[in-house]
């Protein structure tokens, strides 16, 4: 596999964004700026609650198929790899880590079965596209923790997914639960998301390492990040933090994931987060707390570890 370079662009767009002259404006600076060689697109599914039996992927809240095609073609035209993770999430805003049924079906009670028939519904329409335009790499979602037990129903929606794209396939799990998962071997690539503490990645790359070994495939970070707020470094995932604006904090982070990871072997990249589609000015972008490195010490750090791999 080739090395992953990666920034996730604009994720959740709403109808419309991903069609602004300002998008397009802030790819080809994420492009100019990082050296990235894949940018990662995330198209939005919404379902009300965590047990709502539906994803809805034609509301407001996600970017029309056109404007998705239009700017995978822009990308390509830059000479740019191209990845499709569609997501789902809550509407009221639970962390869709938590979207979870009964095991056994009780009637008059949400199920499993048809939570993944929306599902798959969701992920094959995207892959379909994704085929279509022809992107590099399809991922069939994103740190759906609760449902990875259900073995049986993702092998079922990777053959799906499979039947209308033929590039390379992956699945996105949360942190820590790299070895939680059974299913690896029907993906093409194993992928994670690396909120990992700044003091803590060692220990964490030894422990997935030997997942990665077990399966004999290729993975990479395809989320990595950390906001620019004082005490983020050791609790990365944590959007809730709430504090001073640190943005060295970010940048040593960056800089300590990138001088671990990057030494080991197995790990064949990062698609960190993320890039928005409408910057701020530069006044404005450093005194930001999230997890935007544009215009902070943090995008240097990544400028100079990207350009620096082959």
């Amino acid at each position: 596999m080739q090395y992953v370079k990666g920034v996730t662009f604009a994720p959740f767009a709403g109808r419309g964004c991903l069609g602004s002259k300002e998008a397009f404006e802030s790819l080809d600076l994420l492009i100019e700026r990082t050296g990235a060689n894949l940018i990662m697109l995330v198209p939005n599914g919404i379902q009300e609650t965590p047990q709502s039996e539906k994803i809805d992927y034609r509301t407001q809240a996600t970017m029309s198929d056109e404007e998705l095609t239009n700017m995978v073609e822009y990308i390509h035209e830059k000479g740019i790899r191209v990845a499709v993770k569609p997501t789902a999430n809550c509407k009221n805003g639970t962390w869709r880590a938590h979207i979870s049924f009964f095991d056994v079906d009780v009637p008059c009670e949400p199920k499993w079965g048809n939570w993944f028939s929306s599902y798959t519904d969701f992920q094959c329409h995207y892959a379909y596209l994704a085929q279509k335009t022809g992107c590099e790499m399809f991922l069939a979602g994103c740190e759906m923790v609760m449902s990875e037990h259900r073995e049986a129903e993702w092998r079922k929606l990777i053959w799906d997914i499979r039947g209308v794209y033929t590039g390379t396939v992956s699945y996105n799990t949360d942190k820590y639960q790299e070895g939680r998962v059974n299913w690896w071997d029907c993906v093409d690539v194993i992928s994670s998301s690396g909120y990992y503490p700044i003091n803590d990645w060692n220990s964490q790359l030894d422990r997935i390492e030997k997942v990665v070994r077990r399966y004999q495939k290729p993975f990479f970070f395809a989320e990595a990040g950390c906001m620019s707020t004082t005490t983020s470094a050791q609790t990365p995932n944590d959007w809730r933090v709430r504090g001073t604006v640190n943005l060295e904090e970010q940048a040593a982070w960056y800089r300590t994931m990138f001088e671990t990871a990057g030494k080991r072997d197995f790990v064949q990249g990062f698609c960190l987060w993320d890039w928005g589609p409408k910057l701020k000015s530069a006044h404005a972008a450093l005194k930001d707390g999230g997890y935007s490195i544009y215009g902070k010490p943090a995008e240097a750090v990544v400028r100079e570890f990207y350009q620096g791999r082959p």
